[in-house]
């Protein structure tokens, strides 16, 4: 049994997975850079540990200070959250040859996930769709040669990671020789890997992903599937439970898809499988992330299911604990982030002025308060807000009231509150007409 674990993590995460070890009796260890000293989840943690400076490769995502810190700790565990070293196979590796437990799937399970191609090749293998495009790692020669097969548009696609680094969308052959070495030049930066390989562009997809719970027995559960489609720069903004946008047919072939990849890899702990929809309503596998998610909280809402303690419990060796799963109302999640609400530029600042939303069926998950400065060093989120109600209906009134309650104010310091407030006018998300370059055509 886990009597210590060490959260990897900083923000509004760290906090969510210390309230969880709270409940479950278990000590928690909050790891923070210079810049994070002030931060929630250092208060809130049972024992905190300064590892380094504000930036991320001198402190969250350096490998030997955070093994440093589990050994001062005795953390009998470390929880990744998401993000930085979260999908990082060596570090995983580091944590099980040191007989930690390492809260997330295995090293081996996550370099074989983090290879795109390669979970491409077992989608393909289960009998999972793909979006037409190459096999493997392409030169320019063999792009050109795929391209000509597929048609234009395609996009440019990463091998080793995710999280839109590494894309782009090609319309003719001399934009396919530019984009080409750009492509790999920016997925060697952020991967350390410069394959990519190219896909069909799918003309306005939706985004639609499946929750899974697995444990090390065999047993793989879908807790529903959460829509991710307003995006901006491949970012996701605002992910909702149910898609309003399948049918119960299609949740079931996506829920099945998503079990069968999960048991073709022998994957344990908590993940999501990835989807594109096209316009017909046909589904293409994209990847699987092997984590936790920003926007699992918009599942946990519907199903009542504490994600975080399921992967704690999984990762004790303990059989999932879900014998019979029910799926009420809808959620959405807004993600909060210090950024001009037109521009989308990062302005942090120190927030002078704070007013949470509450009432029936909203919860705000943050690591923000009264008099906090945010620091420059990391993503712009903040905070996020998730609404339930009994009908997606509902949930939308209830955001356009909890966002209209949400104050957060301060000099130099602007939020994306207000372009929230001006999605949920709009007809498209209303009516779930949406999809994945909508934010693109608002904001035109």
């Amino acid at each position: 049994m886990i009597k210590k674990l060490l959260i990897a993590n900083r923000g509004e995460i760290a906090v969510r997975i210390i309230r969880t070890c709270k409940e479950l009796g278990i000590r928690s260890v909050a790891v923070y850079s210079e810049a994070d000293r002030e931060s929630m989840h250092v208060k809130l943690a049972d024992e905190s540990i300064c590892i380094g400076p504000a930036e991320p490769s001198k402190s969250y995502l350096d490998i030997p200070r955070i093994m440093a810190s589990i050994e001062v700790s005795s953390a009998d565990a470390v929880h990744p959250g998401y993000g930085f070293l979260s999908e990082n196979p060596k570090f995983a590796q580091i944590v099980e040859a040191s007989n930690k437990i390492f809260i997330g799937p295995s090293s081996e399970t996550l370099a074989l996930i983090g290879d795109k191609i390669k979970a491409k090749e077992i989608a393909k293998k289960v009998g999972i769709p793909l979006v037409p495009g190459s096999d493997g790692p392409v030169d320019f020669q063999k792009a050109l040669e795929i391209a000509k097969q597929i048609k234009y548009p395609v996009v440019i696609k990463s091998a080793g990671g995710g999280g839109g680094r590494g894309i782009r969308v090609v319309y003719d052959e001399k934009e396919l020789r530019e984009k080409l070495p750009l492509a790999m030049q920016e997925s060697k930066s952020a991967f350390g890997d410069d394959r990519v390989y190219i896909e069909k562009y799918l003309v306005n997809p939706k985004h639609i992903e499946v929750q899974v719970l697995a444990d090390r027995y065999g047993n793989v559960i879908a807790l529903g599937e959460r829509e991710c489609s307003i995006q901006r720069r491949y970012q996701k903004l605002v992910e909702e439970a149910p898609s309003a946008s399948i049918t119960e047919e299609q949740r079931k072939t996506l829920e099945e898809m998503a079990v069968e990849f999960c048991k073709a890899i022998n994957y344990v702990g908590a993940g999501t499988v990835e989807f594109l929809m096209d316009q017909e309503g046909n589904f293409y596998f994209m990847e699987m992330n092997g984590r936790i998610q920003v926007e699992h909280p918009v599942t946990e809402m519907i199903t009542g299911i504490d994600i975080v303690k399921e992967q704690i419990r999984i990762a004790e060796g303990e059989k999932l604990s879900i014998k019979k799963l029910e799926k009420q109302g809808y959620a959405i999640e807004f993600r909060i982030n210090a950024e001009d609400p037109n521009t989308f530029l990062p302005f942090p600042g120190r927030i002078d002025k704070l007013f949470l939303p509450g009432g029936p069926g909203v919860r705000v998950d943050t690591h923000i308060y009264c008099g906090y400065k945010i620091p420059p060093f990391y993503d712009s989120l903040i905070a996020k807000l998730i609404v339930w109600g009994a009908t997606r209906e509902e949930a939308i009134n209830r955001a356009k009231r909890a966002l209209e309650e949400f104050i957060i104010e301060g000099e130099s310091l602007r939020t994306n509150i207000d372009f929230h407030k001006r999605l949920l006018a709009t007809r498209e998300f209303r009516t779930a007409k949406h999809h994945v370059r909508f934010l693109e055509e608002m904001l035109i």
